[in-house]
């Protein structure tokens, strides 16, 4: 059961992903609208359920399919942005493989902390956090990504 509702949670997240990469915009427009995207927000349904997923993942192979390919996917379109980015000048990363991987494992990381501690982590503190630390890895001035 928690395998088709991961399916269907996956199929729409995904699909709000190739909305947003079809939406078009600059890298640093996109990369803002990623990871708004990416990040919780509003009622924190949606990642309880990938929180639980990915806890059972690693006893269920069905769930560490959609897991790994929901990921992998996240990732590819985030890589995507920073190489865009990069190339065009608009980021400056000497690492992009490394800064998607720290990007995404930050959100991974504090999302599950805003979820599970909804008082000690705000959803608004954890985009501004999340911002913060992309503006870092992608060599923009503080602020750019607000």
């Amino acid at each position: 059961m928690l395998a088709h509702a991961l399916a269907y949670a996956a199929e729409r997240d995904l699909a709000a992903l190739e909305r947003l990469e079809a939406s078009g915009g600059s890298p640093p427009e996109r990369l803002r609208a990623l990871l708004a995207l990416y990040s919780p927000g509003g009622r924190p349904t949606s990642w309880t359920l990938w929180i639980d997923a990915r806890a059972e993942s690693v006893r269920d192979a069905d769930l560490k399919a959609i897991c790994r390919e929901t990921g992998l996917r996240w990732r590819r379109a985030l890589r995507s942005v920073v190489d865009e980015g990069v190339g065009t000048g608009a980021f400056a990363c000497a690492d992009p493989e490394g800064s998607v991987w720290r990007i995404i494992a930050l959100v991974d990381g504090l999302a599950v902390q805003a979820t599970a501690h909804r008082r000690l982590l705000t959803r608004a503190r954890l985009a501004e956090l999340v911002r913060a630390s992309a503006e870092l890895e992608l060599g923009l001035p503080r602020g750019a990504l607000s």
